[in-house]
């Protein structure tokens, strides 16, 4: 399919922020990646273009019955001038599992890598190299057939873009905040919880402006059956450590199976630091820390890469872990992914793709 890629690129470049002013998601480089789908002739088209608005009929079905799925990477520039991905085979992967799910057509994940290494290829010159800065990658495909009838779409458009980002935190790497939510429900197994769609985030928004009102910075959420077992934050999934024990919850149909989580997993497998999944109640963590046993509190998720938590606030009973520090096994974790991610460090586990080799010295 990609013998056909065509590049059109922009004739008017767009001016690129100082790392300092980057945040997260506010500038887009300067072009985008687009591929169309047609029932009965499957995926085609696939073009690279200069960044642009979309320009869809309004009865386009992504706008009346949600069929949208995303996903997120990031690219980073290495010292020697290559440009690295950190498992972009997992994320389309999973792409496809939430495609399942909401019936989207299956995307080729050999073709959707090598059309962002293109893209990247194109844009490289947007990759920041400052500290904790890297080129963020957001694939997602809408539907876009024009008719008003629940029932999967005919048509859709899957689209790259990427954005030159900073911490996803304003805290970067030092602890956060977070409120435990008790009232609302995200998801619950047999829905769409451990898809990677618009609706999972569009749920959380009340609850997140509701914590951010209280001076958090996410949700941790509860299941929503029981309303006492912890299940993930907004933007990532959680750890804790417990007497020298990670624990983290298991995958229930209702948790994204985060690249990042799982990639943790492995990692303290390696180190033979022990790891359970399994179900964590919230009055369980409540009790370890009253008992003096829970030492440190994390989130893991491409945006965040490690996040440290301090402090956690459940129906007002405010909750410090490690006096509010950053614990040193979070330390080291976030220092060993970025630096492997980074290529300062060795890549044991060939997590670590080239989507731009590095350029010739004359």
């Amino acid at each position: 399919m990609l013998q056909s890629l065509s590049i059109e690129r922009t004739k008017t470049k767009k001016r690129q922020p100082a790392a300092d002013q980057l945040g997260f998601g506010n500038y887009y480089t300067d072009h985008m990646f687009i591929m169309d789908y047609e029932a009965g002739r499957g995926w085609h088209s696939p073009r690279i273009i200069p960044y642009q608005p979309i320009v869809l009929d309004p009865a386009a079905k992504v706008f009346h019955y949600g069929q949208t799925i995303f996903e997120g990477l990031k690219a980073y520039k290495t010292e020697d001038g290559r440009v690295l991905l950190f498992r972009p085979r997992k994320n389309f992967e999973r792409m496809n599992r939430s495609n399942e799910r909401l019936s989207v057509p299956e995307v080729p994940v050999d073709d959707c890598i090598e059309a962002m290494k293109q893209l990247i290829a194109v844009d490289r010159d947007w990759i920041p190299t400052a500290p904790s800065t890297s080129l963020y990658v957001r694939p997602f495909i809408i539907a876009t057939q024009p008719q008003l009838g629940v029932a999967p779409s005919t048509h859709y458009q899957f689209i790259v873009i990427m954005s030159p980002v900073g911490a996803y935190y304003s805290e970067g790497v030092n602890p956060v905040k977070i409120f435990v939510e008790s009232e609302y429900v995200r998801s619950v197994k047999g829905g769409v919880g451990e898809a990677k769609t618009a609706g999972n985030y569009a749920a959380g928004l009340k609850a997140q402006e509701l914590a951010k009102d209280k001076g958090y910075s996410q949700v941790l959420w509860l299941d929503g059956v029981h309303r006492k077992y912890i299940e993930e934050v907004g933007s990532m999934n959680v750890f804790f450590k417990i007497n020298g024990t990670v624990h983290t919850p298991a995958l229930n149909g209702s948790i994204l199976d985060g690249v990042t989580r799982r990639s943790i997993i492995e990692l303290l497998g390696h180190w033979n630091v022990p790891v359970v999944e399994r179900p964590i109640s919230i009055e369980e963590l409540y009790e370890a820390s009253r008992k003096g046993e829970l030492e440190e509190a994390f989130g893991t998720g491409t945006a965040a890469v490690i996040s440290p938590v301090g402090e956690l606030n459940w129906q007002d009973d405010v909750l410090v872990i490690n006096g509010g520090q950053t614990g040193e096994l979070s330390k080291k974790l976030y220092d060993t992914l970025t630096g492997i991610q980074m290529g300062k460090l060795a890549d044991p586990y060939d997590w670590m793709v080239e989507a731009v080799s590095a350029p010739v010295k004359a």
